[in-house]
């Protein structure tokens, strides 16, 4: 049986004693990244500074909500807007490896830059099983490439620091609630964010287009979850599709794109439901996203698929 308290006093101990000097992390917001902040944040004081990477592709008011998030913990923290770098980096690619590959290295190379500023020479990292597990290496197949594992650079020159590393989601989130921390119950979000939410080359129209229809349908899945229509599922987003459709605005023929939304129930990442949400809820975010980008989307599917043989994310 795990235990969380036990967790948290041997790595905040261990933290204490082999991390000299000073050190960075990569803080998304997101569960794993908070909690390992937190963690870190209790053995080594000021000597950490958390870094918010906003790299453009983020969640509709994300960076404002994590900016106060750590300022209510009392981490030590930074907001970096590399938005402009990361939009130009990724210029033309659709290949999806290729773009968790850019990501990683391009956080890195954001992160260095701080770390000099700082004078650090760690890199703390929120990395979880199922990430080095599903990023390959050895025996192990590359289902896809994790940014902070298959997307690391060779030439990196930060020490890699991961209190998480032996973790599944639900063994993280044993630990948030054991620090009273408001991420415990946050639905994942991937590294890479709305990047691999485009299917295709992320460009600003398409990421501001699926940050949208994301936004929807959370709200929406919330509301409804909040309202008891339905249990409140353990991933739940849009995707954008690479295609275009013939629809009807008025009686004006439209082409526009489509929308996949996907909901699942999960425990540890590895494998997962589709969630049965109820057919009024579909047709709310449906119409919200259609009628909210009315020039822009036309069509709304619903993902039933399980993971295997689909993985959580479409990228």
């Amino acid at each position: 049986m795990f235990d969380a308290q036990k967790f948290i006093d041997q790595q905040v101990k261990k933290i204490g004693e082999d991390v000299k000097g000073r050190a960075i992390i990569a803080a998304s917001g997101g569960v794993d990244s908070t909690v390992c902040a937190a963690l870190v944040s209790r053995a080594m004081g000021d000597r950490l500074l958390a870094i918010y990477v906003d790299t453009g592709f983020m969640r509709k008011g994300e960076t404002a909500n994590v900016d106060k998030m750590l300022s209510r913990l009392g981490v030590n923290h930074r907001v970096v807007d590399a938005s402009d770098e990361y939009f130009d980096a990724l210029k033309g690619v659709t290949d999806p490896e290729r773009k968790r590959k850019i990501i990683g290295e391009k956080f890195i190379r954001v992160f260095e830059r701080e770390a000099k500023k700082f004078d650090a020479s760690y890199l703390v990292q929120g990395t979880i099983a199922p990430d080095w597990i599903e990023s390959g290496g050895g025996l192990r197949d590359t289902i896809k490439s994790h940014h902070n594992v298959g997307g690391l650079p060779a030439d990196m020159n930060l020490k890699l620091v991961e209190p998480l590393r032996d973790l599944y989601k639900d063994e993280v989130r044993k630990v948030a609630r054991a620090l009273k921390m408001e991420v415990a119950e946050k639905q994942p979000f991937p590294g890479p964010a709305l990047a691999i939410r485009v299917m295709g080359e992320p460009t600003r129209e398409s990421v501001a287009i699926v940050r949208e229809a994301c936004a929807i349908a959370e709200e929406e899945i919330e509301k409804a979850a909040a309202a008891g229509k339905m249990k409140l599922p353990w991933q739940y987003f849009a995707v954008l599709l690479p295609v275009r459709s013939v629809g009807v605005q008025g009686d004006i023929r439209a082409y526009g794109y489509t929308i996949a939304v996907r909901a699942v129930d999960s425990v540890d990442a590895m494998s997962a439901v589709y969630a049965k949400i109820p057919h009024e809820v579909l047709e709310s975010i449906s119409t919200r996203i259609t009628n909210t980008m009315k020039e822009k989307v036309n069509r709304v599917v619903y993902d039933i698929t399980d993971k295997p043989p689909a993985t959580i994310e479409w990228e």
